[in-house]
């Protein structure tokens, strides 16, 4: 595999941000997008092709499935998207029909990628890549809660006047309606977040549950004002990238497949993981309340149910 060289399955507004955040980086030589509509994906390449100048050298090229025979990353972000009033969970038959054609077609050419699934809903979209690739469950993840999680850090933040990268806390479960915040061990800089607030005068009145909701019914929001959401996904892509084509072992929440942990078998969801240049090294079971547990159970309750109904 050439670690050099990522695609990019998928140009609507999620993909072609993705891509244009990755040229903003030296990680790679080559990048290659593949579009159903060919001209779009050759629209993108052209434009993005336009900036390297101002970045690095870098072969950005609209291809097709022959041309991901050597990558050694494969984002896919292909699928319908969500629009005002639809859940992720919505889009699930449509998708997993594009997946369908979308997998084969990458696993008649490279069994030996890390495969990042994007598309929503991702947990499901996950799941449903292992399962129709047989590619090894550690180089198979989603972007899971990685998002939601710095949505979470970002509103804190906003509430405790501190900077956000000193919050530690995680959105964890289904990226979607059923996702859940670990308040029980959230703390900034090693400091309690109930204790935090009340050590700090300037803080704002803060209601933990009004923080959750907000997160969660983000993407709803942003969707309602502009129809879509991609900026933040993109960026929390690429820090899942980083992690893995610098081999940063770093602790994420990603969508990654759970057979025993957290007492939970045979389904994505997005967990603490550590991730590297292999993609999921070792699943995380994070201490959790009895509250939180019960939670995570009924994200799974969810998820199984979509599961249960699928035919892959």
């Amino acid at each position: 595999m050439n670690k050099q060289k990522c695609a990019v399955i998928g140009c609507g507004a999620v993909g072609a941000t993705i891509a244009f955040a990755l040229t903003q980086h030296s990680l790679f030589s080559e990048l290659v997008l593949i579009d159903s509509n060919t001209a779009k994906a050759q629209g993108e390449a052209m434009d993005l092709s336009h900036g390297l100048p101002f970045t690095h050298p870098m072969k950005v090229y609209a291809g097709d499935y022959k041309d991901i025979s050597d990558c050694f990353l494969i984002i896919i972000t292909a699928g319908t998207a969500q629009k005002p009033n639809e859940t992720r969970l919505d889009m699930v038959h449509k998708n997993v029909e594009i997946f369908k054609n979308i997998i084969p077609n990458i696993t008649k050419y490279n069994n030996e990628a890390i495969i990042l699934v994007v598309s929503n809903p991702v947990d499901i979209l996950t799941y449903c890549t292992i399962k129709l690739s047989g590619f090894p469950t550690n180089r198979v993840l989603g972007s899971g809660t990685v998002l939601d999680t710095a949505r979470l850090k970002y509103l804190l933040s906003e509430h405790l006047c501190v900077d956000s990268r000193s919050i530690h806390a995680f959105i964890i479960g289904e990226h979607g309606d059923s996702e859940l915040a670990v308040w029980s061990s959230a703390n900034v800089s090693g400091i309690d977040l109930e204790d935090f607030h009340g050590l700090c005068a300037s803080c704002r009145d803060v209601s933990f549950k009004d923080v959750y909701e907000d997160v969660r019914d983000s993407a709803y929001e942003v969707i309602e004002r502009k129809g879509a959401t991609y900026y933040g996904i993109a960026m929390a892509v690429m820090r899942i990238v980083l992690s893995i084509i610098r081999d940063e072992h770093s602790v994420l929440p990603v969508s990654c497949f759970v057979d025993g942990h957290y007492g939970l078998e045979d389904l994505c969801i997005g967990v603490p993981a550590i991730v590297g240049s292999s993609g999921i090294e070792k699943v995380l079971d994070i201490p959790l309340s009895n509250e939180e547990n019960d939670k995570l159970a009924a994200s799974v309750k969810t998820l199984k149910g979509v599961i249960s109904k699928l035919k892959i």
